[in-house]
């Protein structure tokens, strides 16, 4: 009995350590996607996602830089299946006409489906969204000041039905939707004409 109870608690503990992960980008080839990220869109046009070489990066040498246009670009890392945990990145709004976001995405069942949220430095806000068979829609929003040509850190914590958006450290909102409650993949997201570059992908359950 005694060793049966030493497995069973070994077992739960095994079973309840969380990971992370973090991905610097530096051993990627640059000029390409990176390997093991799936570089696309939801909906129209033609996104670019390269990994290029930059002397602001957070953890130098290499970024990831989305310099194409399409409604939104996202770019999903394969090998993730989350249902409970966090994702985070550092993020820099380079330029863009219409649009300087840097987003995360998670509980990604494909292209058009998943849960983001997203910092815009031409509205100076953040704000958490459902994309649902490509459609965008918001639920929850807050001003705040984001600066283009700066790094910024975004982080979303998801358990179950609630999420907690963090900006440069600080808690920006909570919110509750139940549109996605399967795990899946984790990612990152800009919108339409941003240049954004994006640094120390980390991901994690919990």
């Amino acid at each position: 009995m005694k060793t049966i109870n030493t497995i069973m608690a070994m077992t739960s503990l095994i079973t309840s350590v969380a990971f992370a992960e973090t991905i610097n980008f530096d051993d990627a080839k640059v000029g390409e996607a990176p390997s093991g990220w799936t570089a696309t869109k939801t909906g129209s046009g033609s996104a670019k996602w390269t990994i290029e070489k930059d002397d602001t990066a957070p953890s130098k040498p290499n970024v990831l830089k989305q310099s194409g246009e399409a409604t939104y670009p996202v770019c999903i890392k394969d090998d993730t299946n989350l249902k409970d945990g966090f994702v985070e990145v550092k993020f820099k709004p380079v330029n863009g006409n219409e649009d300087q976001a840097g987003g995360v995405i998670w509980r990604c069942a494909d292209a058009d489906n998943y849960y983001i949220a997203r910092a815009n430095a031409l509205e100076d806000n953040v704000t958490i969204y459902h994309t649902i068979k490509g459609k965008r829609v918001s639920f929850k929003n807050v001003n705040t000041k984001v600066a283009s040509g700066v790094w910024h850190t975004l982080r979303v914590d998801f358990a179950g039905n609630k999420f907690t958006v963090t900006f440069d450290g600080k808690n920006v909102i909570e919110a509750t939707d139940d549109s996605f409650a399967d795990a899946g993949k984790v990612g990152v997201w800009t919108k339409a004409d941003s240049v954004t570059l994006f640094d120390d992908f980390t991901y994690g359950s919990k």
